[in-house]
């Protein structure tokens, strides 16, 4: 589609060497002779750009300026004047003209103005639609998960995102840290700014201070540059600092004094800079520990920990597995150009039945797997034990060398298919549960009943019929 050219000069001269200028098969334009005309054009039609006269009968071009923002605020004004004076300029500037050109200019510059003006437009709009896009894509109700543990997680993000605060979030590799701070960006008052993310633990220590602060020309070996830290890039925006408490004692105490003062100094630099950067942290470590155990201080923790937020691990929220699992079908159907999958019922049980250490990420990867290597309609169950990593099987029935859940999985996978599955499942799980209660209990069956949350005839019951004594 042509971009379109509005003109407006008293000028016929003038009219007519800007129309066959900006006219086809480039552009499209319309020409008028006062500046009255030209707002009751932009009224009734879309144009990109207005070169106009500031001296006209009627209503100056400066006045004329600031009404054609108004209507069509993109719109790109270039102002054309035969007095060129500092005023001119500053005024048409203050009111929001792109740029100006004084009399007599050359016809090929303006051209340069104009083709440079619509690049700049043209950027802009891809911004903003990047911009809108990013903002829904990260809109909390595009989370995924209905659970109730989810639920908390919506309402704390709601209840941040327009409060300039920091917030820290904790939760498991895999959980979704960064969708929740680019879900706390995207929903605030800073969604126009950047979002600036740093994997503290991806980049080396000695280089994370000049990554976060930047540096200037010789301030070390290799510093051949002045380089702008990541405080500097989020200005007006969001600094999401991940894996928070893999930085050091030192980059600790400069972090500390740049969260409370709103400034630092670059490294190897004389010059204090303000910063206006919102910082939301994470971690997947227990905070608390690394508190006690004097690895993370306690100060720059209570200034990063204003609001807390906890992601849930996946084991604990096995209920949005199937909204998940359906999202991600669907959302790689549509990567890939394939039509999307079913998924049985048995194979979202089987799901449901994992721990997944790696949450949400490692479902996300599995069912992206399966989507490139299985070309069937429906995943079923066997697509979902080929697709899992192997795991660990039990020396015993009685003693297990492996967790609970292990023995689950391994035991879903083992059984599934034969008959009575879920009383020989139960079977496997309850003997040791009950032998370790009564162990606990030095035999008092009474007291291993209350342990268990069952009645002691029940207990006596379940004991004889898996032949315990």
């Amino acid at each position: 589609m042509k971009q379109r050219i509005l003109i407006a000069d008293d000028d016929e001269s003038m009219r007519w060497v800007l129309a066959k200028a900006f006219g086809p098969p480039q552009y499209d334009s319309d020409a008028v002779t006062d500046a009255d005309t030209a707002l009751e054009k932009l009224r009734e039609a879309h144009y990109d750009v207005l070169l106009m006269d500031i001296r006209m009968p009627g209503m100056s071009g400066l006045e004329a300026l600031s009404q054609a923002k108004l209507i069509r605020p993109d719109l790109l004004v270039i102002i054309i004047t035969a007095y060129g004076t500092m005023m001119t300029a500053i005024e048409a500037m203050k009111w929001g003209a792109y740029d100006y050109v004084t009399k007599p200019f050359d016809v090929e510059e303006l051209e340069v103005i104009v083709q440079r003006a619509l690049k700049a437009q043209a950027l802009a709009r891809e911004n903003l639609e990047l911009r809108a896009n990013l903002r829904s894509k990260y809109d909390i109700n595009n989370l995924i998960g209905g659970s109730e543990k989810m639920q908390e997680v919506y309402k704390a993000i709601g209840r941040v995102a327009g409060k300039d605060v920091t917030v820290l979030i904790q939760g498991e590799s895999g959980t979704g840290k960064e969708m929740v701070a680019r879900a706390i960006h995207y929903n605030g008052s800073r969604a126009t700014g950047p979002f600036v993310p740093v994997n503290c633990v991806a980049i080396p220590e000695n280089l994370l201070e000049s990554e976060m602060f930047g540096h200037v020309k010789g301030a070390f070996t290799g510093a051949t540059y002045n380089r702008v830290g990541k405080f500097e890039q989020a200005a007006g925006g969001t600094l999401f600092l991940d894996e928070i408490t893999d930085i050091g004692p030192d980059l600790q105490g400069r972090l500390l004094r740049a969260l409370q003062e709103q400034e630092i100094e670059p490294v190897g630099g004389e010059r204090v800079i303000k910063v206006d950067a919102r910082v939301v942290a994470a971690t997947n470590r227990d905070i608390e520990r690394e508190l006690e155990e004097g690895r993370f201080r306690e100060d720059l923790f209570y200034r990063l920990n204003v609001v807390p937020i906890t992601l849930p691990p996946l084991r604990e929220r096995s209920e949005d597995i199937p909204e998940l699992a359906a999202y991600f079908i669907q959302r790689f159907a549509d990567e890939m150009d394939i039509s999307p999958r079913a998924i049985e019922p048995a194979a979202i049980e089987l799901l449901r039945s994992f721990r997944w250490p790696g949450n949400v990420r490692e479902l996300e990867n599995m069912l992206k797997r399966i989507m490139v290597m299985q070309s069937d309609q429906a995943i079923t169950p066997e697509h979902i034990k080929l697709a899992l990593p192997p795991r660990k099987t039990p020396k015993t029935e009685s003693a297990p060398a492996f967790s609970w859940d292990d023995l689950v999985d391994h035991e879903l996978l083992s059984l599934e298919g034969e008959p009575q599955l879920y009383a020989r499942l139960t079977e496997k799980l309850e003997k040791p549960l009950i032998e370790k209660a009564l162990d606990k209990c030095g035999g008092n069956q009474l007291k291993a009943a209350e342990m268990l949350g069952i009645n002691r005839n029940t207990l006596h019951k379940k004991m004889k019929n898996l032949g315990l004594k």
